[in-house]
């Protein structure tokens, strides 16, 4: 087809106005992520990516390890996805009549739920934190309870359901008055319990592994509470929006532990390939029935992009690939490798207190060294803003050895290294020889790195 005259050009339009990205996001935007980025020296301009790299204007190769923060689980433009996504948009099919049954939709419901052999029913929506306030509203429609639990330090998404069962202040503050859920610390099985006794809780919902700090629940913790929540009535609900699908080696992460039934899960991220956004909530029959209970509720909760044709077909080939590259595996036998690796630095260096995690879900944590000269410097970078330390390790990387990762969350001293799925050993050498690098270089007084330390420091005392 000939483009008119004076019609849409995206390349062209790219061409002429790609260099004021920053300059655009600053006047339209968020106005503080340019002033974040520039402060941290992470205003880079990438080109183009591929897989588990991106390249600069100069060719420059940088190895990713936050997958977007797990969007990436195919890393980036995998061809069967391209592909599904070309072909779906050629078939120029009838999508969102809003009064039909397309057969897409079903196709990826029915590959989901084969992962899933405990559960039956499956609604698609466009996010992470849309998938979770499905479950919060399927969980109070069908127990008739109004009260969620969720875990202290948890992250379930931003908009106001999800809000209310998320664990970090710092995300609610100023957003109340929320949703009346109540926070009890994961793992403690006691305070559950006790909560439970109370006759009015719908659910808890819980992340497997918490994204936050990659904390993963206690062994046998998620089994005993589906007990105890089923004993009162109650529903288990499995957050796998970043930990599922392959990430932890598990197809889903509850997985690890035999006997665990979730009642409602989360999925999103990894499920769009990268492209097209897409969340999914899964379900047990009853639980469906309950919430569209009758002809005249049937539309009582719906997305008005939900179950797309692009989504779909993008969620089908994610996992097509899943299982044709034996990508779990593969997240499974890498991430292991790097976590031991990383793990047999702990020793060596007194500033790296831990390395925890599963698959390739990993937290590297920093803490207190013992040595004079290291412990005074720590302690001005605690006294300006907790966080410092692994902010300042996350910038050498990227920096000087152009890898992009970024701390666990707000004042935590952790590393979470998220990569796309299908990294392996020439990733892990490339990381674990930069790290090394950057360790050295901490524990030696190398003054670049703590030369950034003080100017970290005075922009966090600028900001109190």
């Amino acid at each position: 087809m000939t483009r008119p005259p004076g019609g849409f050009d995206l390349t062209e339009l790219l061409a002429r106005r790609g260099a004021e990205r920053y300059e655009l996001h600053s006047r339209h935007l968020n106005h503080q992520l340019p002033r974040m980025l520039r402060t941290i020296g992470f205003d880079k301009v990438y080109e183009r990516a591929e897989g588990a790299y991106f390249w600069d204007a100069e060719g420059n190769d940088y190895l990713d390890m936050l997958g977007g923060f797990g969007v990436m689980g195919l890393g980036r433009h995998h061809p069967v996805v391209r592909k599904a996504l070309h072909d779906v948009l050629d078939a120029q099919l009838a999508d969102l009549t809003r009064f039909d049954c397309q057969p897409l939709p079903g196709l990826l419901a029915e590959r989901l739920l084969a992962q899933t052999p405990h559960l039956d029913r499956v609604f698609f929506g466009n996010s992470g934190t849309e998938a979770v306030e499905t479950a919060l509203k399927f969980a109070r429609r069908a127990t008739g309870r109004p009260r969620v639990l969720y875990c202290a330090h948890a992250f379930h998404g931003l908009t106001a359901g999800a809000l209310s069962v998320n664990g970090e202040n710092a995300f609610r503050e100023g957003f109340a008055p929320l949703l009346p859920d109540t926070a009890v610390e994961l793992g403690d099985l006691d305070a559950l319990e006790r909560e439970l006794r109370a006759g009015d809780v719908a659910a808890l919902v819980v992340e497997p592994i918490q994204g936050k700090g990659v904390h993963a629940a206690p062994p046998g913790y998620l089994r005993s509470a589906q007990e105890l929540l089923h004993a009162h009535g109650a529903l288990l609900v499995a957050d796998e929006v970043q930990t599922g699908l392959g990430r932890t080696g598990d197809f889903y992460a509850f997985q690890y532990e035999a006997g665990v039934e979730p009642d409602l899960v989360c999925v999103a991220k990894a499920l769009s390939g990268g492209y097209v956004p897409v969340g999914a909530t899964l379900g047990k029959d009853w639980i469906f029935k309950k919430v569209y209970s009758s002809m005249d509720r049937v539309l009582v909760h719906s997305a008005s992009f939900g179950s797309n044709a692009q989504a779909m077909a993008a969620g089908l080939a994610v996992l097509a690939v899943l299982e044709d590259e034996h990508v779990v595996a593969n997240a499974r036998v890498t991430g292991e490798l790097l976590r031991s690796r990383l793990a047999a630095l702990v020793d060596r260096y007194e500033l790296l207190h831990e390395v925890r995690g599963r698959g390739l879900m990993i937290g590297i944590e920093f803490g207190r060294p013992e040595s004079i000269r290291l412990r005074s410097r720590w302690a001005m970078l605690q006294a300006a803003r907790k966080g410092l330390f692994a902010q300042m390790v996350v910038v050498p990387l990227l920096q000087r050895h152009r890898i992009l990762t970024q701390v666990s969350g707000d004042h935590l001293e952790v590393i979470k290294l998220i990569p796309p799925l299908i990294i392996g050993e020439r990733e892990v050498d490339r990381f674990v020889s930069a790290f090394t690098a950057v360790m050295d270089d901490a524990h030696n007084g190398g003054g670049l790195m703590w030369d950034f330390g003080r100017t970290l420091v005075r922009q966090a005392v600028g900001n109190r």
